[in-house]
């Protein structure tokens, strides 16, 4: 029977060709893109997983509340992993390490003077003896109870180990040496394999955190400070097991409030940072804290959001299915009256629809397949890398296959089989099948359905306008400064040596030299940047002491010119080479309760030292419009900055004209660092991957969206379909009466056209509500315009109007001799 199912379902669709073809077009589309979606799914929240014991692991974080603004902080003061080992109880391990930035690694050669150089290597930490022991890595030489338990030892994974010492044992490679920015000489204590599972510790040299006792780094972390936070200082803690995290927590708030630097006028002053645990398996999701050096997170909302758009777009392909399978219902009738006058039962007719149906979802399946790796490709920069096709041979994949043919063939099989076997033979065999079906129950089943793929459509649409909307507002506001023709690139910074690197002075004066630079700075970071530097800063209004986490920024005489950032109060910002004088913002005078911001300037700000304010700048933005402008504070300290900013001329007629410019400043930066790569950056480029996941965004919703409208307006093809297959009489009376091609197609037209509209009615608020409420995130955003509402339903109609003459015009236009011949 099984093998007679078969065969007749591939008659069927082969007989049904541009049937079987809508359907199977609208099913591979959701199949493809459920498929995709759930490997990104399925990989983001598989972050982490696999450590052992990994629910007992927590990082340690900081959370400080301040009038009208709470900071959070992956990090902790420097000492509170020393007296959290020391006094605390109920903890297995606890473990502290410290990120860099990109280092310079040199390796001996066996046969040449001159080593092996690693310009810019990333992916180091300083870690102490017990990280082994928290997170489980696979040794290849070396020991976990013995590597870095001494200075200046390492520990190098596999990859590394490759790199620096190519291909013999690792056993061989213990007692070699690495030496990192040209002053620290470590020795490879181990070798172990690079987590080959997702995480988000894609560390690969661990340098031992007893080694900076030896180096200039100690004075660059507060190594003594309980008042100073950076998110490079982490802390991780594994739990005994049924400890909860609040005995832990209240611990550390009394190690804190035993060590904590106190306000002498006011010893009771609550303490304004608590530190928090904070899940291993939260790390991969949560925004306010991040990963190590910026490194790329999840977004739990968006994920369920593509398990919608994947819903969706399924939901549509079923809905095809059933609109277009009983749109041959007439057609069909009379081969169901004649099986069931041959003796078919019921369960074998409901056997040979599901068939198809299999048949239909199985084909669409490996449809979908095929266009995976397409569809990987369109969104490379929002897929995770860790994703390709060879991501789909993975057994949990084919099980999710399997599990969708099955889901999909039930769902979009079992109404038309049941509504299709209920056809009385008598009945059919005398075309009665249609009398009074324009009104049955059916039909308005099948326009619901449709109104139901259209109000998704029409909210995607709104949905996509909108985001598209605030892109655009994004990038045109007036973020505080000129982002045009300005390029910036970092000097190197030794963080190890004593000895201060004065050779950006002797580059900066020959980039003087270059006649086609129109201004030059030697600074911190650009206005906007992805590194954040904040301190504590106090002020006394005479009546109270106002403290709070200032974010603060190095300029020099040239900078605030050269980004054309307005000055609103005090006198023009002079070259210092330490920190002598601070430019606030607006936002911070206001905090400190000065109406004009102009008052504020030759008051004294504390920190280290007392620090006069010499003047007030308009606001800007130093991160996206997502979030709101904070406290700021500017100084001049030549020992700080190692950033050069460039003001190019406009681009005009020659294109390379820029890329002429930046050869000579390469070639003078090589002159002075003749072993660094030459790397600068476009300050709009920094500005524009502010909103880099809105664009990711933007663009995933635009494909939906455009999925959407091409599988719905194939379902309104298929109930344009069935209305006329079930008016061909009627159309062909008409016709005779006089009737034109034109009334007949308004005819067919209006009440296909009015589900358009009714879905708009239901999908324009659901989508407003929705937008509003993704809009409410920003701190600055545009606002919700009518004619993103008339520019949905116009274009809908249109587009709706255009698939719908493709039918009713050339049922219109038939010979109505036809259509009336036969009854």
């Amino acid at each position: 029977m099984l093998k007679t199912f078969f065969k007749t379902g591939f008659r069927s669709l082969k007989r049904n060709f541009s049937f079987s073809l809508i359907n199977i077009s609208g099913l591979a589309i959701g199949l493809s893109a459920a498929l995709v979606i759930y490997l990104i799914v399925q990989h983001e929240l598989n972050f982490d997983k696999f450590h052992k014991n990994g629910d007992r692991i927590y990082r340690v974080v900081s959370k400080m509340e301040f009038p009208d603004l709470t900071i959070r902080n992956s990090g902790v003061p420097y000492p509170t992993a020393k007296a959290v080992k020391e006094e605390t109880t109920g903890i297995e391990e606890a473990s502290q390490f410290i990120t860099t930035y990109e280092t310079r690694v040199s390796v001996p050669q066996i046969g040449s003077q001159s080593p092996a150089l690693f310009k810019k290597q990333k992916g180091l930490i300083y870690a102490d003896e017990n990280y082994f022991k928290i997170f489980n890595y696979e040794w290849l030489a070396g020991s976990s109870q013995t590597a870095l338990k001494d200075p200046f030892q390492v520990v190098i994974t596999e990859e590394r180990a490759k790199t620096y010492f190519g291909n013999i044992p690792f056993t061989e490679m213990l007692g070699k040496t690495i030496t990192y920015d040209d002053s620290v000489n470590t020795t490879v204590a181990g070798v172990v394999k690079f987590f080959t599972h997702n995480s988000d510790f894609t560390f690969q040299e661990f340098i031992s955190k007893s080694t900076i006792d030896n180096t200039g780094l100690k004075e660059h972390i507060g190594w003594d400070q309980w008042g100073s936070i950076n998110s490079s200082c982490q802390l991780f803690v594994k739990l005994n097991p049924g400890v909860q995290t609040s005995q832990l927590t209240k611990q550390i708030a009394s190690i804190r409030e035993k060590y904590r630097e106190k306000n002498k006028e006011n010893p009771k002053e609550k303490d304004q940072t608590e530190h928090q645990l904070q899940s291993l398996g939260d790390i991969h999701f949560n925004h306010d804290y991040g990963a190590f050096d910026n490194g790329r997170l999840a977004h739990k909302p968006t994920l369920w959001g593509l398990l919608a758009v994947a819903a969706f777009l399924l939901l549509l392909g079923c809905i095809n299915f059933v609109n277009l399978t009983t749109a041959q219902a007439a057609q069909r009738a009379k081969e169901i009256g004649i099986r069931k006058t041959m003796g078919s039962t019921k369960f074998q007719l409901i056997g040979q629809f599901m068939t198809e149906a299999f048949l239909l979802t199985f084909v669409a399946a490996l449809l979908s397949i095929a266009l995976a790796p397409w569809i990987i490709k369109v969104f490379a920069d929002f897929i995770p890398k860790g994703i390709s096709f060879a991501s789909l041979n993975q057994p949990h994949v084919w099980v999710f296959i399997i599990v969708l043919i099955l889901l999909v063939t039930i769902l979009a099989g079992t109404y038309p089989s049941f509504f299709l076997t209920r056809f009385q033979p008598v009945e059919v065999l005398k075309n009665q099948i249609a009398a009074g079906a324009s009104m049955t129950r059916k039909t308005w089943l099948r326009k619901t359905l449709t109104i139901t793929q259209f109000i998704i459509a029409q909210f995607l649409i709104i949905a996509t306008l909108v985001v598209s909307k605030q892109i655009s507002y994004s990038m045109n506001k007036d973020l505080g400064y000129n982002k045009e023709a300005i390029v910036y690139f970092n000097t190197r910074w030794n963080f190890f040596s004593d000895v201060p690197d004065n050779r950006r002075f002797v580059l900066l004066d020959k980039i003087k030299a270059i006649p086609e630079i129109r201004k030059f700075s030697l600074a911190g970071s650009s206005p906007a940047s992805n590194n954040t530097s904040t301190n504590t800063l106090k002020f006394h209004d005479g009546k109270k002491e106002i403290e709070t986490m200032v974010e603060k920024k190095y300029a020099d005489s040239s900078y605030f010119d050269l980004y054309g950032m307005k000055m609103i109060a005090g006198k023009p910002l002079s070259n210092s080479d330490t920190i002598k004088e601070y430019y606030i913002n607006e936002t911070y005078a206001r905090f400190l309760g000065f109406k004009n911001p102009a008052d504020a300037v030759g008051k004294f700000m504390e920190g280290d030292f007392k620090v006069p304010i010499s003047g007030v700048i308009s606001d800007f933005h130093t991160k996206s419009t997502l979030e709101p402008i904070k406290p700021l504070a500017y100084s001049s300290a030549a020992k700080n900055s190692y950033t050069i900013h460039l003001l190019l001329p406009p681009r005009g007629p020659d294109p390379d004209s820029w890329k002429n410019i930046l050869t000579k400043v390469e070639l003078a930066y090589k002159e002075l660092y003749p072993d660094d790569d030459f790397k600068a950056e476009f300050f709009d480029e920094t500005i524009a991957s502010f909103y880099k996941s809105e664009q990711n965004i933007s663009r995933l919703l635009k494909w939906s969206t455009g999925l959407c409208i091409f599988i719905s307006c194939l379902g309104l093809l298929g109930l344009v379909m069935y209305t006329t297959n079930q008016r061909t009489k009627e159309i062909g009376v008409r016709k005779v009466l006089g009737a034109s091609v034109t009334q007949i197609v308004s005819l067919l037209s209006k009440d296909l056209l009015a589900l358009v509209l009714l879905a708009f009615i239901i999908a324009a608020p659901l989508a407003w509500f929705a937008m509003n409420k993704w809009l409410l995130d920003y701190s600055y955003r545009t606002d919700f315009s009518w004619w993103i509402f008339a520019v949905t339903i116009c274009g809908m109609l249109l587009i709706a109007l255009v698939t719908l003459s493709i039918k009713t015009i050339r049922s219109a236009s038939a010979n109505p001799v036809k259509a009336l011949r036969s009854e």
